[in-house]
């Protein structure tokens, strides 16, 4: 993939930009392999073939810097003096979001929308984070500095939807902070509807604003296929998925007669899971708005089977310590650090890496996720 932003010195965001994809791929799963080298039972995994992704359009967000102008605004990034640069017509970005964005940036100027100046510490507009289902919807959501000008974006909004048909959830979320945090904890939902569905593995996951979802969709079913099945080898009785989000992988481990429970700090989210179950009707799962480490801690039963996706930071100690000490037979670890599955792999001696696989959620990027399937010493898959 060549693009223009990087060719030009603008954008160096994606910096494997022009080498050939398979050989990007090839890195990734060396780098993988070379990290969990050291790790307790790694050196004995069977690695599956790598799960590629397409080269371009695979993003189904875009989180745009908004700078500029009022009339001439930016959707993009900040360069090194934290201005503005331009990146509408990003080629990683899906079909969907860049068609979008051209109206996104005239709605800037109809509702008057100040864009925020970083150096300056004025303006209201800070981003613009648009998610596309696969299904074309689209959400977008104004992250602002304050409540100025709410009344103005709600007034002009039927004019941005009339030019955005598939547009179904406009939200704003205030952040009124200056510092380098993309979003804040108060949204206001401007529509009536209040998600958008991510179709995978023949499950609508509701997306709400400020839900997690990752960032490939079709890599994305690709790891909720890959865990069900390694689910379905071990044959639990019981499954929690830790970290559950909008319950991806936790409502793809579903089976008759299987309870499985879903643990997530958004409330949201954890809306949205429940939202997906009833739908499906999926009796056996719940899903349940708590700290994942201190609702183990605190559990008077442990699963046979333990999903885990954590943020970049890993499982931590206290995780890991509690996992090692329960009754719980195999993890199902996915993770977008492969340093931090490394760390946490070393503090799980009592479990050996059985399977490995590598899927790329970004190429261009040195980025990818891990997923690992492991087994307690001594049980037996």
């Amino acid at each position: 993939m060549q693009c223009s932003y990087f060719d030009a010195g603008v954008c160096r965001s994606c910096e494997f930009m022009g080498q050939p994809y398979e050989a990007q791929l090839a890195g990734k799963v060396s780098t993988a392999r070379a990290v969990l080298a050291e790790a307790s039972g790694a050196d004995v995994a069977e690695w599956l073939p790598p799960a590629a992704s397409r080269e371009d359009g695979f993003r189904n967000k875009a989180k745009l810097v908004v700078g500029g102008t009022v009339d001439a605004p930016t959707l993009g990034i900040l360069d090194e003096r934290q201005r503005g640069v331009d990146l509408r017509e990003c080629g990683i970005h899906a079909p969907g979001l860049r068609a979008a964005v051209p109206a996104i940036a005239e709605f800037i100027g109809q509702a008057r929308l100040t864009p925020y100046d970083v150096p300056g510490r004025t303006g209201e507009l800070k981003h613009a984070l648009l998610t596309e289902a696969p299904s074309g919807a689209l959400m977008l959501r104004f992250v602002l500095r304050s409540t100025e000008s709410v009344s103005r974006i709600r007034k002009h909004l039927p004019s941005l939807r009339a030019a955005l048909p598939r547009l179904e959830v406009v939200s704003v979320n205030l952040q009124p902070e200056h510092k380098a945090v993309l979003e804040g904890p108060e949204e206001q939902l401007l529509t009536e509807a209040d998600s958008i569905g991510m179709r995978v593995g023949g499950l609508d996951l509701h997306l709400r604003p400020g839900g997690f979802f990752q960032t490939n969709t079709a890599i994305a079913e690709g790891m909720y296929a890959q865990a069900r099945e390694w689910v379905e080898e071990a044959t639990p009785a019981s499954v929690w998925d830790l970290y559950c989000g909008v319950g991806g992988f936790a409502l793809h481990a579903a089976a008759p007669g299987r309870a499985v429970l879903g643990v997530e700090t958004s409330e949201q989210a954890v809306l949205s899971a429940r939202r997906t179950a009833a739908e499906a009707g999926l009796a056996d799962v719940e899903f349940a708005a708590l700290d994942a480490t201190a609702f183990a801690e605190t559990a008077a039963e442990h699963p046979e089977l333990v999903i885990v996706n954590p943020p970049r930071r890993g499982l931590g100690e206290r995780l890991t310590t509690w996992l090692v000490a329960s009754t719980v037979r195999t993890i199902v670890y996915s993770s977008c650090n492969v340093h931090s599955l490394e760390r946490d792999l070393r503090a799980l001696p009592g479990f050996v890496a059985r399977r490995v696989r590598v899927f790329d959620m970004f190429p261009q990027t040195a980025h990818s996720e891990v997923m690992v399937l492991l087994e307690r010493r001594g049980a037996g898959l």
